[in-house]
C-alpha cells in the first residue's frame, strides 16, 4: 500500500509540474521532447533568459527499485522503492549583482521509500555493509543540502566555498552511474562511520583550494560534525548545538590528458576530531566484551583514500564514446572504525553501439572489509553471553567481507531522462559467511525536470 502512493505521489507531483509550466506559457512546445535539456522545455526561452541573468534553476528527480530475484537472508520475493526529489538554484552572482568571480547555491532534496537490502538481503541483527539502493537513507524528511558562497581570488588561483554543504561535493567526489552504493558517490562517507555525511545531509563548512596549475591542485576543509544533524525534523539545523568535533579533511587533486584523454587522479587524508569509542577494548586496554566495563574513548578519528578516474579510449575520435576505468580505495583507522579497508574497480563504455551513442554500459567490483577487532568483539561477546548458534536470537553474526558487484545498462532515452537496469550480486551480505548469496534485479531512472 505504501508503493502504491508513493507512486501515486510522484505520478502527482510530476503531472503538476509539468501542467503548471504548459499553463503558464503556451509556447513551451520544447516541453518533452527529446533534445531538450530538461523535461519541462525552455519554459518558452524563459529559462535559457534567467540562466544568462545568472538564475539556474534545477530540480530532477531519483529513483530505485529492487527486487531479491535469489538468496540474501530473507529469501520471500518482493520489490522496494525509493527515491529522491531535488530543488534548488545556481546563482552567478557576477551577472546577477556584480560581484566578480562569486557563485552561490541553495538546494534542497526529499527522500523516500524502502531498501530492500535491509528488508531481505542482510541479517537484521547485521544488515547490509553496501546497499542495493544507494538513494536510500537519511530519513523521510526534506533536507537544506546545500547553502554556500563560492568566490576567486588572485585570478582564479585561490577558490573559497563557505556555509552549509557535505565533503562528498568537494573531496573524495565520484559520479554515481551505478545504483549500488559501493560505486556510487563519495566512498568515504559510506565507511568513515559516523562522521563523514555524505548527501542530503549538509555540516556548516569552508573549503579552501588552491590551483596549483591547469592539471593540479590542492585543498583542505573544515566540516562541523554534528550529530545532531542526522535526526529527523533536523533537516533545516543550523545552530552549532549538538557538535561534537571537526572534520578536516585535505586532498591533491590531478586531472591530466593521456592521449588526449581525460583522468582524474585524488589522493586524501581526514581527521575528525571529536570523540570516537574503540571499537574492542576499554580503558585498561582490556576486551571490553569480557570485563564488561566502557570502551575506551579515543580522542579522534582518521583515514586516507584514493580514487582514480582515466578514459581508456575514444571511438572514432570521438571522446565523448570509450571505455573509461575507475578505481576506489579507501583506509580507515583501526582502533574506531568499524570498516578498515575498502576497494572497487569499475568499467563504464560510453556510447556502445553507433545507433545508441549516449548509452553507456557499467560493469563493477567492490571490497568491503569490516575490522577484524570488530569480529573479535562479536566472537568475545557471544562468549561472554554463553551463545554459540547462529540462530540464536542473542547470537552477535560474526562480520568479515562483503562483495559487491553489478553491471548494468544505461539507456539514454531523451536528454533528460536516463532509465538504468541493472543486476547485483552480493557475496556475504553484511560480511555474515551464514546468509546466503543475494542476487539483486534493479531499476534506475534519472530524470531533469
Amino acid at each position: 500500500m505504501k508503493k502504491k502512493h508513493l507512486n501515486a505521489r510522484l505520478i502527482c507531483q510530476v503531472s503538476a509540474a509539468a501542467a503548471l509550466v504548459l499553463a503558464g506559457n503556451a509556447m513551451a512546445a520544447d516541453a518533452f521532447s527529446s533534445d531538450s535539456k530538461w523535461m519541462t522545455g525552455d519554459w518558452g526561452g524563459e529559462r535559457t533568459k534567467l540562466i544568462e541573468q545568472g538564475i539556474d534553476i534545477k530540480a530532477d528527480y531519483v529513483g530505485e527499485m529492487g527486487y531479491n530475484a535469489h538468496g540474501g537472508y530473507n529469501d520471500d520475493k518482493t520489490g522496494r522503492y525509493s527515491d529522491q526529489f531535488g530543488l534548488g538554484v545556481a546563482l552567478d552572482l557576477q551577472k546577477l549583482w556584480g560581484w566578480d568571480n562569486t557563485q552561490a547555491k541553495i538546494q534542497l532534496t526529499n527522500r523516500n521509500g524502502q531498501n530492500i537490502s535491509n528488508d531481505r538481503i542482510g541479517d537484521p541483527r547485521a544488515g547490509t555493509l553496501s546497499s542495493s539502493q544507494e538513494v536510500y537513507g537519511r530519513g523521510h524528511m526534506v533536507r537544506l543540502t546545500q547553502l554556500w558562497i563560492q568566490h576567486q581570488f588572485f585570478d582564479n588561483k585561490l577558490d573559497v566555498k563557505a556555509g552549509y554543504f557535505g565533503e562528498g561535493e568537494d573531496f573524495n567526489t565520484f559520479p554515481c552511474e551505478f545504483q549500488n552504493l559501493a560505486f556510487c558517490g563519495s566512498q568515504v562517507g559510506n565507511w568513515a562511520t559516523n562522521i563523514w555525511y555524505n548527501w542530503p545531509v549538509s555540516q556548516a563548512a569552508i573549503r579552501v583550494k588552491y590551483n596549483i596549475n591547469d592539471e593540479l591542485y590542492a585543498q583542505i576543509g573544515a566540516y562541523n560534525q554534528n550529530p545532531s544533524q542526522l535526526e529527523h525534523g533536523n533537516g533545516f539545523k543550523l545552530s552549532g548545538s549538538g557538535t561534537a568535533g571537526t572534520v578536516l579533511p585535505v586532498e591533491l587533486v590531478w586531472s591530466p590528458k593521456v592521449n588526449s584523454l581525460p583522468g582524474e587522479y585524488r589522493v586524501g587524508y581526514y581527521k575528525s576530531t571529536a570523540d570516537a569509542n574503540d571499537v574492542r577494548e576499554d580503558a585498561n586496554g582490556n576486551d571490553a566484551a569480557t570485563t564488561g566495563d566502557a570502551y575506551r574513548v579515543h580522542s579522534s578519528k582518521h583515514g586516507y583514500w584514493f580514487v582514480a578516474q582515466q578514459q581508456l579510449t575514444s571511438h572514432n575520435g570521438d571522446a565523448s564514446r570509450g571505455l573509461n576505468i575507475a578505481a576506489n580505495a579507501t583506509f580507515h583507522d583501526k582502533d574506531t572504525n568499524f570498516i578498515d579497508n575498502y576497494q572497487s574497480l569499475m568499467f563504464v563504455y560510453k556510447g556502445p553501439f553507433d545507433a545508441r551513442p549516449k548509452d553507456d554500459v557499467g560493469i563493477g567490483v567492490a571490497r568491503i572489509h569490516v575490522n577484524d577487532d570488530v569480529k573479535k568483539n562479536a566472537e568475545l561477546l557471544n562468549a561472554s553471553n554463553g551463545v554459540s548458534d547462529y540462530d540464536n536470537p542473542v547470537f552477535s553474526p560474526i562480520r568479515e567481507t562483503e562483495y559487491n558487484y553489478e553491471i548494468n545498462y544505461g539507456f539514454h532515452v531523451t536528454n533528460w531522462l536516463t532509465v538504468r537496469p541493472n543486476l547485483q550480486y552480493i557475496t556475504h551480505p553484511g560480511g555474515v559467511d551464514e546468509v546466503d548469496n543475494a542476487l539483486v534485479a534493479g531499476l534506475k531512472i534519472q530524470s531533469v525536470f
